[in-house]
Formats: structure tokens, C-alpha cells, sequence
């Protein structure tokens, strides 16, 4: 049994969305557009009201630890391509300058996938290299070192390229010895590589100007194969930095877990990594074991004897007495019954889950639903 925990406090005065000081010089030179339209159906129910880099991953939303680490990398020009929700993104960042960066946002009247979504900011853009990530991923490589191997290749676009331990449920991406990309192929149960595309591209601006435009266009499967076919300069920007694709329960729950812990880099978080994240307002009860990286939100309460493991608890939760919380998400506002077992959930905003319930592998519930106490039991019988 685990008796013992660090619990790492947030406050007002500490907060995680401040810029910093001890950045590097900007580079106006250097554009960068975040790709923020998807729906995020895979996490529904949590993303039925909020876009999903708006959900909150070690206490903030997901797309300021993308943000921070773009700024730390010295750039300071930022647009946002959105569709799904698009006000929710201006209404929180505004303009950017909280957080030392110009903002400003591009929204798609219908889906345009990633490479129609990159075309359509094409107005927006004025320098000569854009820098270009997909909003979904959680990464760690170092921005500046894949503008360095864009710069000295003299490619046409560069790709952040990761090396995976099982690259068979990736598409994956060869590359020459000296680093050119020589092919796109699907997911493979031989691959011949263990690189994968990691959703992180550097674009001169005459390139986007190719894609066509007003209409879906898809980067990976149209606009790179051709490049390829024609014989332009794709380079590929190879390490081992971290990565998850943050698209579903489980990864989500993983990644928020290794940026508390400080598995996953992130400026936003500075040097505060324990154990368990705390923001300010909750309450957490004697006796209550918080571990693995768990999250708790603003305002939300955790009952005494409560085992948090992995859990990541949006504001305003409660978790009651002796209830087990395993690598799931609860909402918003959600409630969690006395000796309620949750393990590998998500628990929509508002609901309520009865006194000793047990929802396991990949339960879903979705908001406002209410489970009376010995509602849902699995047995653990073999």
C-alpha cells in the first residue's frame, strides 16, 4: 500500500500560463500555425463541450504547453487554424500577449483536413519559413533544431520525423543517409522503418502556396506523395524526442501524466513536477493517496481514504470517501460515490456516479448521467 506522496501545489501567484522571461530572441522570419479544427470524436464525451486542445492536461488546456514551447523557441508569431468550437480558442488566449506571443485565428466554414487547413491560413502568412504542427500531438523535440535542419538541408519542407519501439500502427516514413524522405507508405506489420510522421512540419511559404485551395486536401496521403513524384526536397528532422498523439482516453490520460511528472517536457510547467499536480481551490482529505502523475483541478474535493492513480480530475470533481480513481478522466463538476471504483473511464461533465459502482475498461458516461449507488458492478471473479 502506498502511504506516501508529493503533492505539487498551484497557485495564483505560480501559475502555469504565465509567459517567461528566459526565452531566446524571437524570429520574425519564423511563422508557426497550429492546426486546432478536429472534432476530437475519440474523446467524446469530454470533448462534446470543449474542442479537445482546449481540455485541461496537468491543469491547463492542452494547447498552452504546445504554445510555450513555440515561444520558448523564440518565435512569437502564432496563427491559429480552427473550425470545431473556434470561439472557445479566442475567448480564452485573446490576442496572445499573456502568454508573449501575437495570436491570431483563421477559422475553416467546412473541414479542409491538414493540408487544406495549412493552405487556408495562406493569407496570414509573411515570412518565408512557416513552422507547422498539428494541435493534437504532445511532443518534445526541440523546436529550434528542426528549423536548423530545415535551414542547412535547403528543403523544399522539412518533417519531425520519431523513432518509435512499434511503428506498425504508424504510417511509416524512410529516409536516405542523408536525410531526404524517399516515401509515405501505410501502416504495415513489416515495417521497413521505425520512423513515423510526428505531425511537426517546417514549410517555405512559395510551397503552401501549391496546395490547392477550397477544398479538403489531405498533407500526408496528397500534397507529400506528390512532392515526391515530382522530385522536390523532402527532408526528414530524425530523433527519439518525446511523443503521443493525444487522440484518445488512454493517451490522454498518459501524456497529462507524464508532464506532471516531468516524463514529457513542457515550459508551461516550469520545474513543478511530483507525484500529483494540485490547482488552487481543491481540497484534498487526510489519508487521501494521490500518485502516478494524477491531476486535480480547480475547486474539486477528494474524500479522505480516496486512491487517485494516474487520474486526471477536471475543476470542480469530487471524488468521495475510499473511492478509487485508475487512469481516468472525470468531468467537470462530475461526482465519484464513496468506494466507487473507476479504472481506464472517462466521466462526462456533471455526472454522478453511485456509491460503490465499478466502471472499468473503457467505460464511458457521458454528462449530466446519474448511476445510482450499485448501479454498474463487474465481477472480478475468473
Amino acid at each position: 500500500m502506498v502511504t506516501t506522496r508529493k503533492v505539487t501545489p498551484v497557485t495564483s501567484e505560480d501559475r502555469v500560463d504565465e509567459p517567461r522571461d528566459d526565452q531566446s530572441g524571437a524570429s520574425p522570419s519564423v511563422q508557426a500555425v497550429v492546426l486546432v479544427g478536429g472534432k476530437g470524436t475519440r474523446l467524446r464525451p469530454l470533448t462534446l463541450s470543449a474542442p479537445k486542445p482546449m481540455l485541461p492536461t496537468a491543469g491547463v488546456p492542452f494547447l498552452t504547453h504546445l504554445l510555450s514551447r513555440i515561444r520558448e523557441a523564440g518565435i512569437t508569431d502564432v496563427i491559429l487554424g480552427t473550425s470545431f468550437q473556434a470561439h472557445v480558442f479566442s475567448e480564452y488566449y485573446g490576442d496572445g500577449s499573456k502568454l508573449g506571443l501575437r495570436l491570431r485565428y483563421v477559422t475553416e466554414t467546412e473541414p479542409l483536413g491538414t493540408g487544406g487547413g495549412i493552405r487556408n491560413v495562406l493569407d496570414e502568412l509573411t515570412a518565408d519559413t512557416i513552422l507547422v504542427f498539428n494541435g493534437d500531438v504532445l511532443g518534445g523535440t526541440d523546436v529550434r533544431e528542426v528549423l536548423n535542419t530545415h535551414e542547412e538541408s535547403g528543403a523544399d519542407v522539412t518533417m519531425h520525423l520519431v523513432r518509435v519501439s512499434d511503428p506498425r500502427a504508424f504510417g511509416c516514413v524512410p529516409t536516405d543517409e542523408t536525410g531526404r524522405v524517399t516515401a509515405f507508405l501505410e501502416k504495415t506489420q513489416d515495417p521497413p522503418t521505425d520512423q513515423i510522421n510526428a505531425g511537426t512540419y517546417v514549410f517555405r511559404r512559395s510551397v503552401i502556396e501549391e496546395i490547392p485551395a477550397g477544398r479538403p486536401v489531405s498533407v500526408e496521403r496528397e500534397v507529400f506523395p506528390k512532392f515526391l513524384s515530382e522530385g522536390r526536397h523532402v527532408h526528414g528532422h530524425v530523433d527519439h524526442a518525446y511523443w503521443r498523439d493525444m487522440g484518445t482516453p488512454d493517451d490522454f490520460v498518459h501524456g497529462s501524466a507524464d508532464l506532471v511528472r516531468g516524463i514529457a517536457p513542457s515550459p508551461a510547467l516550469g520545474d513543478r513536477h511530483g507525484e500529483s499536480l494540485v490547482h488552487e481551490g481543491a481540497g484534498v482529505a487526510p489519508g487521501a493517496v494521490l500518485i502516478g502523475g494524477t491531476v486535480v483541478g480547480r475547486g474539486a474535493e477528494i474524500g479522505p481514504r480516496a486512491r487517485l492513480d494516474g487520474a486526471v480530475i477536471f475543476d470542480g470533481a469530487v471524488i468521495e470517501a475510499g473511492a478509487v480513481v485508475e487512469r481516468s478522466i472525470v468531468g467537470f463538476g462530475a461526482r465519484v460515490g464513496p468506494r466507487a471504483l473507476i479504472r481506464d473511464t472517462v466521466i462526462g461533465d456533471g455526472a454522478d456516479i453511485g456509491a460503490r459502482c465499478e466502471l472499468l475498461r473503457g467505460a464511458r458516461v457521458w454528462p449530466g448521467v446519474q448511476l445510482p449507488d450499485n448501479g454498474i458492478r463487474f465481477s472480478t471473479d475468473v
